[in-house]
């Protein structure tokens, strides 16, 4: 293991050391939350699909391909398609806008008065994101050095605090380029064709195992249903994968690149339920799920791929924690702290600015650490977190860029009447039922046509400034959101 041992050390120390260097050229506002907004291709096809394709993506996955087979692909799967879709079809606008955070979009659309209510929505779900990653640290470090639940949470998430703290996103840039590598070669290059050879191949897969592990429709037709709802939607509108978006250079770059980040999740979907089903034939009466990848990595990997496959695991983890505590800190800080007390000013020193934003990745950082400490169950704060994006922020965001009637009182009524009703359904019906997204996604949306059509429309020099920014015309947004017109 000492070899292991060393693979991870030396992976954990890079990351620190790419944050050290990202905090030399993060010197703006604009560098430090996007990067500048200067990601070419390559590193932006990277970045985005490292921060999708997280420890839900790598260790869930390949815990569904366990239980299911290949059908367990379809979570995953529908990240993928949710990730194509958002940048065939929005990401080159959403790049054009020159914003921060998906809640000065809503405020430029509507024309102010929807950022601090859609904020709250977006800081809990980017925070329970946060939560669930860095929950998976104490199954990691388990395998690795037999380490304390509480105190495998406090090192993974010390390390993805104190690199993104320091660089901002250019730090994460780095990083997760560098987890991307780490994530291709561990999972598709290695742990995929060694678990298919250790399990005998697919001739023997399929003669060990029940017909419907090869079903791709096995896993059933309401919990595919479900995950578009949540997962492919989700992709369209979370302030994590805006986030991302913000960094790219142009149009092309957000467009061709997001959509090479989405092929590659689909390619990543089923290599996860493959293994996960090789782990099946290998061990079939495991207590967990979720325990096939740790178990599969421990028993049938040799000394130093072992140690390889882990810190794909571990970069999977980092690559969407980070991602998530940059864009859970950049909302708490731009989009509900700055608007409450009123001190975002334009023209407002970018030293000051990037202070601010490295000190609120700190306290967030230290928020996520101890509810991660405090929460075990990790589907059920995930679907917590998606559930609360999807019904209170979907109708609003997607109806602002398709729909002209839509009014600022819609845009609050959505938000509110969705959420509240994910939260009252999540209590009566239980948080892993499927009907507070279904129901909460038509409340919010029946909330919205109705209150739209009932209020005056959205004033038409609102309307111009939106359509100029959408074409690209307008420079960037200044931080102070755009004031209703009186």
């Amino acid at each position: 293991m000492a070899v292991d041992y060393t693979v991870i050390v030396v992976y954990l120390a890079g990351m620190l050391a790419m944050g050290w260097w990202g905090m030399r050229r993060a010197k703006s506002k604009s560098e430090f939350l996007v990067a500048g907004r200067r990601l070419g291709p390559a590193m932006y096809s990277g970045t985005m699909a490292a921060i999708v394709l997280g420890g839900a993506s790598t260790i869930g996955g390949v815990g569904l391909g366990y239980k299911y087979g290949l059908s367990g692909a379809w979570m995953v799967f529908t990240i993928g398609l949710g990730l194509l879709a958002l940048s065939v079809f929005f990401s080159a606008r959403i790049a054009r806008l020159k914003v921060y955070t998906v809640s000065e979009m809503l405020d430029l659309r509507y024309g102010g008065r929807a950022g601090v209510i859609s904020g709250v929505v977006m800081w809990a779900y980017t925070l329970m994101l946060a939560v669930t990653s860095t929950i998976a640290y104490a199954t990691i470090f388990d395998v690795l050095f037999d380490m304390n639940r509480t105190l495998a949470i406090v090192l993974g998430g010390s390390i993805v605090v104190a690199y993104s703290t320091l660089g901002g996103m250019w730090s994460i840039t780095l990083t997760d380029m560098v987890q991307f590598v780490v994530k291709t070669i561990g999972v598709l290059l290695l742990l995929l064709p060694i678990a298919v050879v250790k399990a005998g191949g697919f001739s023997e897969m399929r003669a060990k195992l029940p017909t419907s592990y090869f079903d791709p429709l096995g896993i059933g037709g309401e919990t595919i249903f479900t995950y578009v709802l949540i997962y492919t939607f989700g992709m369209l509108i979370g302030q994590d994968i805006w986030q991302r978006v913000f960094t790219a250079r142009d149009d092309r770059t957000a467009k061709w690149g997001g959509t090479a980040s989405g092929t590659y999740c689909l390619v990543y979907a089923v290599a996860g339920s493959v293994i996960g089903t090789a782990a099946k034939v290998l061990y079939p009466k495991l207590a967990s799920p979720d325990d096939a990848f740790a178990t599969i990595v421990k028993d049938e990997l040799p000394i130093g791929v072992r140690g390889l496959v882990l810190a794909a695991a571990l970069a999977a983890v980092m690559s969407t924690s980070s991602g998530a505590l940059i864009a859970c800190a950049t909302v708490a800080n731009n989009d509900i702290w700055s608007r409450l007390r009123g001190i975002v000013r334009p023209g407002g020193e970018e030293h000051d600015e990037v202070k601010g934003n490295r000190v609120f990745i700190l306290i967030m950082g230290i928020a996520v650490i101890g509810t991660a400490i405090a929460l075990n169950n990790v589907v059920e704060a995930l679907t917590v977190a998606y559930n609360l994006l999807v019904g209170g922020l979907l109708v609003p965001i997607l109806g602002g860029l398709l729909w002209k009637r839509g009014t600022v009182q819609g845009a609050l009524a959505a938000v509110i009447v969705g959420g509240l009703a994910v939260i009252g359904l999540m209590a009566g019906y239980g948080i892993l039922a499927n009907e507070p997204v279904y129901y909460g996604l038509l409340a919010s949306l029946a909330a919205y046509l109705a209150v739209s059509l009932a209020t005056r429309p959205t004033d038409e020099r609102v309307l111009a400034v939106w359509r100029d920014r959408l074409a690209g015309k307008s420079p960037e947004l200044p931080s102070e959101p755009v004031p209703a017109p009186q």
